[in-house]
């Protein structure tokens, strides 16, 4: 009997661990329109001090804080209305689709609010482990700031925890290019296997134009008459027009030719059928389709071509980006320094003698303090 009294005087009415030993309390009361509350604490003390709070406030008829009130937002919410403004806004709607699936999975049935930037960071790094490129980490981050910078505008939210998640270090600095054995390699393989996909390859290798806007041309798009090529849907947004060679005329007529030059001009969206298979039974590695658009600006800049130049040709919004390709113009950058060697020379002055060193002092003498 004396025990039982001990428990019964240790009871505080209106508070209870919803998991039994976990340390974590919670109270019940009701407000002040006499509605049943359930609401957490933290700590025993923590939620006793909260409950009398509480009581205080439903007496004296004052309402709880908004927060309070509404309805706890999943993240699953957040996931669908990015989606819905993805479909409408962005070109990159599926790969969207497939990475916030994941994203779905991890924090889908979660209260947005309750998720904390460490939790985010956690999901990142066991992606990375598992061999994602960091830039498709920065594009996992970047999609969950989405979800979180809509949640805020539309009052769901009050805060974005993937902002406050670092972005991971990107090198995007690659260069991998064909060599011209490589590509006699690869076109015997697709004349061989795939005839029908030839002008594709030459088509990316000679105008740069990047895969999804190669694949979404439709033949207005295409002057034979002045040998331009009009891309509407380019990465900056704008439209851009690149000028076409005699090999990339070719392939477009020979399109032209088996297709009758209507509608779209390529009845796939992407090349990975075929184009896979074909670098793989040529025995190249480390190649990809986005390769053939260095490979382009890597031969533009081997033939002496000026970065501004192969910054238009490519549509980069940057010369910075251009950049990359600047150490395989080595004949171009060694006629630059060559000038050097005639500084200041006269028209059939011989070069001076290297021991015989100009006096270039200066007398300081009148500079003395007076």
């Amino acid at each position: 009997m004396r025990e039982t009294a001990k428990q019964a005087k240790r009871h505080v009415r209106g508070i209870f661990e919803k998991v039994k030993g976990s340390g974590i309390w919670w109270i019940r009361y009701c407000d002040a329109s006499g509605k049943l509350r359930r609401e957490k604490a933290g700590t025993k003390g923590m939620a006793i001090t909260l409950y009398r709070k509480r009581k205080m406030e439903a007496l004296e008829g004052r309402k709880l804080p908004e927060r309070l009130r509404r309805r706890p937002v999943l993240f699953e919410e957040l996931i669908e209305d990015a989606l819905a403004y993805s479909k409408t806004h962005k070109r990159s709607y599926r790969d969207d689709l497939c990475r916030l699936g994941k994203v779905r999975e991890w924090f889908g049935s979660r209260p947005a609010e309750a998720i904390s930037p460490a939790e985010i960071e956690g999901r990142l790094a066991t992606l990375k482990a598992g061999g994602l490129a960091p830039a498709t980490l920065n594009r996992c981050r970047s999609l969950m700031s989405l979800c979180f910078g809509l949640g805020m505008t539309a009052g769901k939210v009050s805060g974005n925890p993937a902002r406050l998640v670092k972005r991971h270090l990107e090198d995007n600095t690659r260069v991998r290019f064909l060599s011209q054995a490589e590509e006699a390699q690869l076109r015997a393989v697709i004349r061989e296997r795939w005839p029908e996909h030839e002008p594709e390859l030459d088509i990316a290798l000679h105008t740069g134009i990047r895969r999804g806007g190669m694949y979404k041309l439709e033949w207005p798009d295409v002057d034979f008459e002045h040998r331009v090529l009009r891309e509407r849907a380019s990465k900056s947004g704008k439209t851009r027009y690149i000028p076409l060679n005699q090999p990339a005329l070719e392939a477009f007529l020979a399109l032209r030719r088996a297709s009758g030059g209507e509608g779209r001009i390529f009845n796939i969206q992407k090349p990975r059928h075929w184009f896979e298979k074909a670098v793989a039974m040529a025995g190249i590695s480390d190649f990809t389709w986005h390769d053939l658009r260095h490979t382009f600006g890597s031969r533009l800049a081997m033939a002496g071509v000026s970065l501004e130049v192969i910054r238009k040709l490519m549509g980069h919004g940057s010369i910075t980006v251009t950049t990359r390709y600047a150490h395989l113009a080595p004949a171009f950058e060694q006629a630059a320094v060559d000038r050097l060697a005639s500084f200041g020379q006269r028209e059939g002055q011989e070069r001076p003698d290297f021991q015989e060193r100009s006096d270039t002092k200066i007398d300081t003498s009148h500079f003395a303090i007076q």
